[in-house]
């Protein structure tokens, strides 16, 4: 498998990106989600410390991806619907950017908005800027779970039209991201 993107398809580096962004959203979303109901204590702290983790590596992996596909540029476009399909796809890739920042950047403003110092990958801590607030912080995590809820929308209406590629349009665009499907 090539390293960088090709005429053909999606080179090692982008899909390694890409499916490791999906797997910590993904596993993010999860610990969001169900962290309450791990038992109050070490264990609970430890859920909210991964899950912090996770949305810190998220922001680095999109940092890193977006760098990447501005000196690797994607494969053109398999097939289209119409000239409308690409602006669509273009649209959704860049809604999608904006939120795999936003949401960990919200949820970073939960964690100072508690007053608490923000972890970064266990090396150092950057201390809240502001006095604890709670109403803040039970505003901004709303915004934080919307934002992530968006996020989890489009991802599956990516996932739908990749799917809608390969079964209906027959076209290679699921294939190309597949590390194991290079036909």
């Amino acid at each position: 498998m090539q390293v960088r993107n090709s005429a053909e398809g999606y080179g090692a580096v982008a899909m390694t990106l890409h499916w490791a962004v999906v797997t910590l959203v993904f596993c993010a979303w999860l610990l969001g989600e169900f962290g309450d109901a791990l038992p109050r204590g070490p264990q609970r702290e430890a859920g909210e410390l991964i899950h912090i983790f996770l949305g810190l590596l998220i922001l680095v992996l999109v940092a890193v991806r977006l760098c990447w596909r501005l000196t690797d540029p994607p494969p053109a476009p398999d097939a289209a619907i119409g000239p409308w399909s690409e602006r669509a796809a273009s649209a959704m890739h860049y809604i999608m950017y904006a939120l795999l920042v936003a949401a960990p950047v919200a949820g970073i403003l939960v964690q100072f908005a508690r007053g608490h110092a923000l972890p970064v990958f266990g090396l150092v801590e950057i201390a809240s800027p502001w006095a604890a607030d709670r109403a803040f912080a039970r505003d901004v995590r709303e915004v934080h779970e919307a934002l992530t809820n968006a996020l989890l929308i489009l991802v599956g209406l990516h996932a739908a039209a990749a799917l809608l590629h390969h079964y209906v349009l027959r076209d290679r665009t699921l294939k190309r991201m597949l590390p194991w499907s290079r036909g």
